[in-house]
């Protein structure tokens, strides 16, 4: 199975099992379905799931609760949701034994796989801040310009969900997470074009340190070996990476030859293209990533600058800095997507010019907040509340500031007493942002749940606000 690329009729015949029976897991299991319906499947998930699964009535498929390193080294082949660590230590024996974890990213890579091993289809886009907003920019201007594309991936549409859509897509936009990107790499297959935005420290209890999760995310540039790979210059780790890689062409943005800001205005080279602070794009690293869309639009060997202005009726993502309403003076932004301290201190710029308490705390994955900390000695907002499992670790960082420097600190025992604490200090008038700088595992289900309760908290119905614009093909 390892000589050719693992689509889903190579597993024909052999021992596999899921593990995971999420979205991603339950895409994974109606595609093997689809194409192998006599397969015998073992699932390994939690009880719930296992009695949810069972009542498909599926006679080929059993569920089992304990995803030991002994049971999953009983499988020739593991797919795994991308949520499920690969260094967990029981998935770590059963690879050692011989069994081969793939995600359901790899299946259908590898089902796109051409005769020279490329998916000449594909833009892949990765990075730790921004990703999605590039990848739904770059998917808007490419249907601007007249091509059917494709929205997939991590965004909000498991990539075996698309496996086979009803209209065949010209490209397909992907945002690939860190945990996705080894899965490219297992496919074989080559991207025709990957970005890659930006490193910041993310997801360290999933890879196990920043080194891991900096190699794994970029597996997407070192090990898939796209044939074009998109850099950030102004990035200090992909600047270095891309003076030494071989194997792929690399085309950087950010960079005075190519597209790139000047303050607000948009150049390609030395030839000025348009002002870019009137667009829908949140936060200037936003709007720097529309270099990053117009860079891959050009690797894939069409005319970017006419698609540029298309920028302007661009639909922005909910849950990203996303402006949901204003009540009684108080303006109210869903930033829930924020799952590291460097993305909130990217939402405080937005509104440095704004009187803005900013909501900061959840799930304690280990990053250090102490570069946060520091920031606030020069751009402290009016009032900063604390809140989550790592909310008292952040809170005893930013005390000794807060007398100091003049802002308002809190410490809250949930989302609605945020809210209320930071209500109360600004009297009337400001900005409360939601921008955690961290997960919401524990308390909800994911950043969806918590930007609903979020806006639902302020007075908004929560429907109306979390609908992606594009998902799928158009």
């Amino acid at each position: 199975m390892r000589s050719s690329p693992p689509d889903i009729a190579s597993l024909d015949g052999r021992k596999v099992a899921l593990w995971g029976w999420g979205r991603e897991g339950r895409a994974a299991y109606r595609a093997i379905r689809a194409r192998l319906p006599e397969l015998a499947l073992t699932l390994f998930c939690s009880t719930a799931e296992a009695a949810e699964a069972m009542a498909l009535g599926d006679a080929n498929l059993s569920a089992e609760t304990d995803a030991s390193a002994s049971r999953l080294s009983a499988f020739d082949v593991v797919v795994k949701s991308p949520g499920i660590s690969p260094y967990k230590p029981e998935a770590v024996a059963a690879a050692q034994a011989g069994t081969r974890f793939i995600g359901g990213t790899t299946l259908w890579f590898a089902e796109h796989a051409g005769r020279d091993g490329v998916a000449a289809d594909t833009i892949c886009v990765t990075g730790t801040k921004g990703k999605s907003t590039t990848t739904a920019l770059l998917a808007h201007l490419l249907r601007a310009g007249g091509h059917v594309t494709a929205l997939a991936g991590n965004i909000g549409l498991p990539l075996l969900e698309a496996l086979e859509p009803d209209i065949a897509p010209e490209l397909w936009a992907i945002e690939l997470s860190s945990y996705q990107t080894g899965d490219v790499a297992e496919s074989g297959v080559r991207p025709q074009v990957a970005i890659a935005l930006n490193l910041f420290p993310e997801h360290l209890d999933w890879h196990g340190s920043h080194e891991r999760y900096v190699a794994d995310k970029l597996r997407l540039i070192t090990q898939a070996r796209p044939r074009i790979a998109v850099l950030n210059a102004n990035d200090p780790r992909l600047a270095q990476l891309g003076a030494s890689l071989t194997g792929s062409e690399v085309r950087w943005f950010g960079r005075a030859d190519g597209w790139h800001l000047r303050e607000d205005d948009l150049y390609r080279g030395d030839a000025f293209v348009m002002d870019t602070r009137a667009l829908p794009l949140p936060g200037r690293h936003n709007r720097g990533n529309l270099c990053a869309v117009l860079t891959a639009i050009e690797a894939l060997g069409l005319d970017a600058v006419p698609l540029a202005p298309h920028a302007a009726s661009f639909r922005p993502l909910p849950h990203r800095l996303q402006t949901i309403g204003t009540r009684d003076g108080i303006t109210y932004v869903n930033d829930s997507i924020s799952t590291t301290p460097h993305a909130s201190l990217a939402a405080l710029e937005c509104f440095a010019s704004r009187r803005v308490a900013i909501l900061i705390g959840g799930h304690d994955r280990g990053l250090p907040w102490e570069d946060f900390a520091e920031a606030m000695r020069t751009r402290a907002p009016r009032s900063i509340v604390t809140m989550g499992q790592n909310g008292p670790r952040i809170h005893a960082l930013l005390e000794p500031l807060a007398a100091q420097m003049g802002f308002v600190l809190g410490e809250a025992s949930d989302l609605a007493d945020a809210m209320a604490q930071a209500k109360s200090a600004l009297g009337g008038e400001g900005v409360v942002l939601l921008s955690p700088g961290a997960p919401s595992f524990g308390l909800y289900r994911d950043y969806v749940a918590r930007g609903r309760h979020f806006a639902e908290l302020a007075g908004f119905d929560p429907e109306r606000i979390s609908t992606i614009p594009g998902l799928g093909v158009a």
